[in-house]
């Protein structure tokens, strides 16, 4: 027995080490997601099995942008992640043209979007989603592979309010 397990030890040893590692890199730097549903069509393809390159670095010091398509907890689903563009960020004015109004931004929060706003359910449903839900900054198409690249940075014409 003690030679059979002389033998595994070192192998389980590097299995332990290289999960460990995995789980660090996944939770603190960079982790892969996918994503599902037409709500960011045509940045994803509505067809299941896309996934992304989730960067999370900017969570240290909320460091987003406009445009920035971003990855965060559902304000009423916290066990299902969205993937949306970020359209406006604490204190911004922002049009809401389904319901002309013009709506400023709490503090600690910030207004998402779906590319496709016939088939998404974002801010314009949920009102403004609190920083604190964000897991990161979608960087990268990673699969499929004729999809692979980097995700472009947009904006809306017209939507934020200059002050």
């Amino acid at each position: 027995m003690a030679r059979v397990w002389a033998a595994v030890r070192p192998v389980v040893k590097s299995i332990v080490a290289g999960g460990l590692v995995g789980v660090t890199i996944a939770d603190r730097y960079a982790s892969v997601v996918t994503v599902s549903g037409a709500s960011m069509d045509p940045t994803f393809d509505p067809e299941p099995g896309n996934r992304t390159l989730v960067e999370k670095l900017c969570l240290y010091r909320y460091d987003f942008s406009r445009g920035d398509v971003v990855v965060f907890r559902s304000p009423t689903d916290h066990r299902e992640l969205m993937v949306k563009r970020l359209i406006a960020l604490p204190g911004d004015w922002i049009q809401v043209p389904e319901k002309q109004e013009i709506r400023q931004i709490p503090e600690g929060h910030c207004w998402v979007e779906g590319d496709n706003a016939a088939a998404s359910w974002d801010s314009r449903s949920f009102g403004p989603v609190p920083l604190g839900l964000m897991h990161g900054r979608a960087t990268h198409i990673v699969w499929p592979p004729h999809r692979i690249g980097r995700l472009d940075r947009k904006m809306p014409e017209g939507r934020i309010m200059p002050l």
